[in-house]
């Protein structure tokens, strides 16, 4: 007897892209304008945490938006370009090194992400968001997406415009400090940012102390003198 054939993909042929299907769900509900929220940096040893906020143009939607992180740094820098030339709009906001130590990093990213949504000139009455966590203060309501830069074009078009501006600031910062190659790695723990740290030093304001190794070193630190 012949087997019928299955019309469900292949399980591991199957590659997610983010499409407007929760944007067009939440626009029947009259829950327009929507912006996606996302950010870039909060694994880094150095550098801020970014976070953009976009609005999308539901008839100028650019072609090939993704996870940031799946996309070359060539792509990304297009699809920046696209964006801003279409979306109806665009914020990005961060937090310092400073404020991460202070506050950690959780909330840093999302309060980089509540600045960005603040920082829009058309006020959004719906909010997607990166992750598992929506940002406090949101002026509307809004709605968490695990993996959402994966499944959502809003989300997707933040992811990029937040990752080119956070690579942006830490190649200038490679400019400012020569020595740690931040224009290589954007502050990741990278080997040759660990050989410089280890050569030179934290920087003041630009690397996260409460970070390991900083933090790690710290405590060591702290013990030795105990014991002595």
């Amino acid at each position: 007897m012949a087997r019928s054939s299955s019309d469900s993909p292949p399980l591991f042929d199957l590659t997610v892209k983010p499409d407007f299907s929760f944007e067009r769900k939440a626009m029947k509900r009259g829950l327009w304008p929507l912006a996606g929220l996302d950010e870039a940096g909060r694994g880094p040893l150095a550098g801020p945490v970014v976070a953009a906020a976009v609005i999308l143009n539901p008839k100028r939607i650019p072609d090939g938006l993704d996870d940031s992180k799946r996309l070359t740094a060539e792509a990304r820098e297009t699809l920046f370009s696209a964006i801003l030339g279409t979306a109806i709009g665009v914020s990005v906001a961060s937090v310092s090194a400073t404020g991460i130590d202070r506050i950690n990093i959780l909330r840093a990213s999302l309060e980089a992400m509540r600045r960005a949504f603040c920082g829009l000139h058309v006020k959004p009455l719906h909010a997607l968001v990166d992750g598992r966590d929506v940002p406090p203060g949101l002026a509307c309501g809004a709605e968490a997406l695990v993996k959402g830069d994966q499944r959502s074009q809003s989300i997707a078009a933040a992811s990029i415009v937040a990752k080119v501006m956070r690579d942006r600031m830490m190649e200038n910062c490679g400019r400012l400090h020569a020595r740690y190659g931040f224009e290589s790695h954007m502050g990741y723990a990278t080997q040759r940012h660990r050989d410089a740290i280890g050569m030179h030093g934290a920087l003041p304001r630009l690397h996260r102390v409460t970070f390991a190794p900083f933090r790690i070193e710290t405590e060591t630190a702290v013990e030795m003198l105990i014991e002595a």
